[in-house]
């Protein structure tokens, strides 16, 4: 919140967060200060970009001053260094909003991780709050800014203590940003040309704009290549120029997983840099799934939100640069534009076609990689049939046998009679390996994969297949396991076929409604019940869209499948053929039932009864 109403000059509070934000990085010891300076140049980059963007129509914009560039202005005497660039500028209403306000989750999840890691600098990037990282370096910073176009300046100014003040200035650039930091006495090293020179080289040096060391008030030098890093030779960039690229467009310090960079030629002409990046971005699972690949053309920055791969690889970060777009492409004309549709199917198959690679070559790395990205790769199995076959020559699977398999491994395993691919769905995929549902799939040594990230309940329902084996659940429906063979089978009793339909009645009758069937089992061989749905849907999924309103999906009475053989269910057939349906054989029937749900994870419709029933029970047993 605001001091005063934000038409207003003077004395403004910082959003909560961003406060909070300060205080943490004034009062922790940072491994590596230099990164504040990255993040001011990228910043005044970006400014830059948007300026050229809105030239394209507004030509007025650069009017006597068409060079964009990036100014570092050290004054010793003054004790400060300026970040000055002649881009797109502020207004007083966009120093307020930008520098006083940040996205709440963001800024919450840098704080808890730069907390957790001793609060590692390298993560400001990651999380948009780059510009205070300034204040890593200086004990109060004044920004100068007059928007392209405007006729008034206005200078906002922080000792990042909780408020800022934003009023008009009398000396301002007549385009463009002065970012003026007034530097620690321990910081006095980025007041010396060497120091800054090296920074700009490690970090800035892909910068496509000019970046200039001010010499004195008259004369400055170039300090970086300035080319856009996606122009040059493949064989021109480093593995440390790619991670610092990287680490420029996502914040991440890990080195990329994969990179693609390459130039098509023909009826649509681009250049590529993308990166899967070594680590996860902190927003992969922000509700809207936005894309963050920069679209360029000419060199011109159009939008990072042009929806240049489909959703499911929105963690891949990079570029992808057009020489023959038109440069006044709107919103909407970028949803329906033909180059884009083509570069989008081209460039998505080539990603794919490189994880595809690294799978193949490196299992090391890619099983990296599918540990930190496979859980929305597979959001492409549901969304993307015209890549599902590519998606499952990717997909790695835990099962009952492997900690990690493919499809094609599973399928060439199948058991003699199998016609179909099991798979069981949980939250919890050591809770699935315990399932009782297993049991009869284990005896038989059929692999059951498990699936236990929340898309998979989705995608396994609308995929027909893979090589002509549909995938099955084994909590849904009758288990056709008749015609496949137990492995080593021990010699159990045979049950009391008489016995087991009595009581199969008599839990019927006790449970009514709150069951849909109850039935002998031929997937159970040690427990005695579990549940099962005769739905369309599995248990799994139905509970994940039952807890969302939206939906109208409600949990449906399940089937509840005995095991004749097991003791407790022969010793309580016995008694309902001996009395019928005794308020025990009730007692013990709605018991077996809050057992099954228990097993499944799900609460109990009824606890009170059920502590009743089971203390019941126990005075029985020890009376």
């Amino acid at each position: 919140m605001q001091a005063k109403d934000a038409a207003q000059t003077g004395t403004h509070q910082f959003q909560a967060e961003v406060a909070k934000l300060l205080h943490l990085m004034v009062h922790s010891v940072y491994s590596d200060r230099d990164i504040f300076l990255r993040e001011l140049v990228s910043n005044a980059a970006d400014a830059c970009d948007k300026l050229r963007y809105e030239a394209i129509g507004k030509s007025e914009l650069l009017r006597g001053d068409a060079e964009l560039r990036i100014t570092l202005t050290p004054d010793k005497a003054a004790k400060s260094l300026t970040v000055g660039d002649n881009g797109i500028g502020m207004s007083r209403e966009e120093l307020i909003e930008n520098l006083g306000t940040i996205a709440r989750s963001g800024t919450q999840a840098f704080m808890e991780k730069a907390k957790a890691s001793e609060g590692d600098v390298r993560l400001i990037g990651q999380f948009g709050v780059g510009f205070y990282s300034a204040f890593i370096a200086a004990h109060k910073v004044d920004v100068i800014s007059r928007r392209a176009g405007e006729d008034k300046a206005w200078v906002w100014s922080s000792e990042g203590e909780g408020t800022f003040t934003v009023d008009e200035a009398a000396d301002a650039p007549a385009r463009g940003t002065r970012i003026v930091l007034h530097l620690k006495d321990d910081a006095s090293e980025f007041l010396e040309d060497w120091k800054l020179e090296q920074v700009v080289r490690a970090y800035s040096d892909h910068v496509a704009h000019p970046i200039m060391l001010a010499i004195d008030k008259d004369t400055s030098r170039q300090i970086n290549q300035a080319s856009a890093i996606w122009t040059r030779s493949k064989s021109d960039i480093s593995a440390d120029q790619h991670k610092e690229f990287l680490a420029d467009l996502a914040g991440t310090a890990e080195a990329p997983a994969v990179t693609l960079h390459y130039g098509a030629e023909g009826r649509n002409e681009y250049r590529v840099l993308l990166y899967v990046p070594g680590e996860r971005p902190f927003d992969l699972y922000d509700p809207e799934r936005r894309g963050r690949q920069k679209l360029y053309v000419k060199r011109v920055f159009i939008t990072d939100d042009a929806e240049l791969l489909p959703a499911y690889l929105r963690f891949v970060r990079g570029v992808i640069d057009s020489e023959d777009m038109p440069l006044n492409l709107s919103r909407e004309m970028l949803q329906n534009n033909p180059q884009v549709a083509a570069i989008r199917k081209a460039v998505t198959n080539r990603v794919l076609a490189e994880i595809k690679k690294l799978a193949d070559s490196d299992a090391a790395a890619f099983a990296r990689l599918w540990e930190t990205f496979g859980p929305v790769l597979k959001e492409g199995l549901y969304e993307d049939m015209e890549r599902r076959d590519q998606l499952f020559e990717i997909a790695r699977f835990r099962t009952t046998k492997s900690e990690s398999t493919t499809l094609k491994d599973y399928v060439s395993a199948l058991q003699a009679n199998q016609t179909a691919i099991y798979y069981l769905t949980g939250d919890d995929a050591g809770k699935a390996a315990r399932s009782p549902q297993l049991e009869g799939y284990r005896s038989r040594d059929i692999e059951v994969l498990l699936l236990t990230d929340p898309v998979d309940s989705f995608w396994v329902r609308t995929a027909l297949g893979f090589e002509g084996k549909p995938f099955k659940s084994i909590t849904q429906g009758a288990a056709d396991l008749d015609l496949i063979p137990v492995k080593n089978e021990a010699k159990v009793p045979e049950a009391d076929a008489s016995a087991v339909g009595t009581l199969i009645a008599a839990m019927k009758q006790a449970l009514g409604d709150k069951v849909k069937d109850v039935r002998k089992s031929s997937r159970l061989t040690d427990s005695a019940v579990c549940l099962v749905n005769d739905s369309e849907m599995d248990r799994t999924l139905e509970r994940l869209l039952s807890k969302q309103k939206t939906t109208g999906v409600t949990l449906s009475a399940p089937v509840l499948e005995i095991n004749p053989v097991h003791p407790l269910i022969a010793k309580l057939a016995a008694k309902a053929k001996a009395s019928g349906s005794t308020p025990e054989v009730t007692d013990a029937a709605w018991l077996l039932l809050d057992q099954a749900h228990i097993l499944e994870g799900e609460p109990l419709a009824d606890p009170t009864a059920f502590a009743a029933r089971l203390a019941s029970l126990m005075g029985k047993m020890f009376g």
